[in-house]
């Protein structure tokens, strides 16, 4: 028995409207009602997770869900939030980058610090304070990019 199209159109737009939780029950229904062996089917027909199907019926069957570990995600990264921000940082940066004076490495430093590289931000792009993340967010960007603050002798 294959599945129509209007029941598959409603079955994922439902699913889409849901939580988690509610998602997952609602796809372990959905197979209970097509019958039994049919999470492969809808795997197939509505691009269905069987993992996720399966958890939905064990909470069915035993009237509790499992925990969700949404903290343990983590947080997402500032580029993710300011799409733009990597690369105006790095035209300020770039521009004030150099070597060691010594030329003993080949790490590159810059004279600007966090708070200026931020204070530049809100000049040239017209950023607003709270668009824009904080001086040590900024500070591990730069440090994991490979660009060091160092004093330079005048």
């Amino acid at each position: 028995m294959e599945l129509r199209v209007p029941l598959k159109t409603l079955c994922t737009e439902t699913a889409k409207s849901l939580n988690s939780r509610a998602r997952r029950l609602l796809r372990a229904r959905t197979v209970q009602q097509l019958g039994p062996g049919d999470q492969r089917r809808a795997e197939r027909a509505l691009g269905w997770n069987r993992l996720t199907m399966r958890t939905g019926l064990h909470t069915l069957t035993r009237g509790f869900g499992c925990l969700e570990a949404l903290s343990a995600r983590g947080r997402k990264r500032a580029a993710v939030h300011v799409p733009a921000l990597l690369d105006d940082r790095r035209a300020i940066v770039d521009s004030q980058r150099h070597t060691d004076p010594p030329c003993r490495t080949q790490r590159l430093y810059t004279r600007l610090r966090a708070t200026e590289v931020r204070r530049q931000l809100m000049a040239q792009q017209g950023s607003q304070d709270h668009e824009l993340p904080t001086v040590p967010t900024l500070t591990v960007t730069r440090n994991a990019r490979g660009s060091f603050p160092k004093k330079v002798a005048q």
